[in-house]
């Protein structure tokens, strides 16, 4: 193993090389597969273009998230710039590192949409932009060429179980009593268990929360997408002014104050409530967006 990691950081340290010229590069692309991106891209495709498939990428995303985290503290396996101190780390991260993340979470996103698009130009920006993110991931010296790869693996397969059974589990769920849909939303706390980082913590907080929003939006709300061109972004505008304020706002608030990890959990709980139920519900009462039929 040594010795696949030793040629991950020759790779590397060639690819660095460019380093700081494109640093600037190589950062845009890895946040087109962070976090931050996704706290953008979900919600807009869920309140402004199509409330099922933005359903679809939150569940696919979200589960991706939660394996991808038990397989890294299952290998782990350290970062290239702890496994060899030539290694510069142009961007911080304190996770172990196989699988990449990042590619993982790309791979299923633009997987799904390339699959709901159906567009030649769609599929070849999509792929574009997954290997974009896995080379910026070794460029910034935080993933060595096997973690990309794992990460584009795992996340193939999870995206081939998702279209093949999710049909059957979605219809399945919705045959149960409230109650129970609710009480399925607790076992991505289990999480906590295997490891309480900051990414862990926010990624169960905010399954917690969607999840929640998810069945309560379906029972009580039921907004739909359709609308016009402003309406659409007078919903992205004000649904997303609240999140970053939720976000944000809490952040400042529970900023030094303790226990910490239930308060990130409690606030990005919070967030994924927001956006999944908070949201659609304000956007009906501002009427820039319908109802669906019962």
């Amino acid at each position: 193993m040594d010795g696949i990691l030793r040629w991950g950081v020759d790779v590397i340290l060639w690819m660095q090389q460019a380093s700081p010229s494109l640093d600037w590069l190589f950062k845009t692309l890895t946040f087109l597969g962070s976090e931050g991106f996704f706290l953008i891209l979900m919600p807009f495709v869920y309140w402004c273009v199509d409330r099922v498939l933005g359903i679809r990428l939150i569940v696919l995303l979200l589960s991706s998230v939660a394996i991808n985290t038990v397989v890294k503290v299952l290998a782990a396996q350290p970062r290239p710039f702890q496994f060899d101190g030539r290694v510069k780390a142009i961007t911080t991260e304190t996770t172990f590192g196989f699988p990449s993340g990042h590619t993982q979470s790309s791979t299923v996103v633009w997987g799904l949409l390339g699959r709901k698009a159906r567009r030649w130009w769609f599929w070849t920006i999509a792929v574009a932009l997954v290997v974009g993110v896995g080379v910026s991931r070794m460029y910034l010296g935080v993933h060595f060429p096997t973690d990309v790869l794992g990460g584009l693996v795992i996340g193939l397969i999870v995206l081939w179980l998702f279209v093949k059974w999710w049909p059957r589990v979605e219809n399945w769920v919705r045959s149960l009593s409230l109650q129970v849909q609710l009480a399925l939303t607790g076992p991505p706390l289990l999480l906590l268990l295997v490891a309480r980082d900051n990414d862990v913590v926010t990624g169960v907080g905010t399954m917690v929360g969607i999840g929640v929003g998810l069945i309560l939006e379906r029972r009580f709300v039921r907004f739909s997408t359709p609308g016009t061109v402003v309406q659409r972004a007078l919903r992205m505008v004000v649904g997303l002014a609240v999140l970053i304020g939720i976000w944000a706002g809490l952040r400042s608030v529970f900023a030094g104050m303790e226990p910490a990890v239930l308060l990130r959990l409690a606030r990005y709980t919070l967030v994924g409530l927001w956006a999944a139920l908070g949201a659609p519900w304000l956007f009906t009462r501002l009427k820039i967006a319908g109802y669906r039929p019962a």
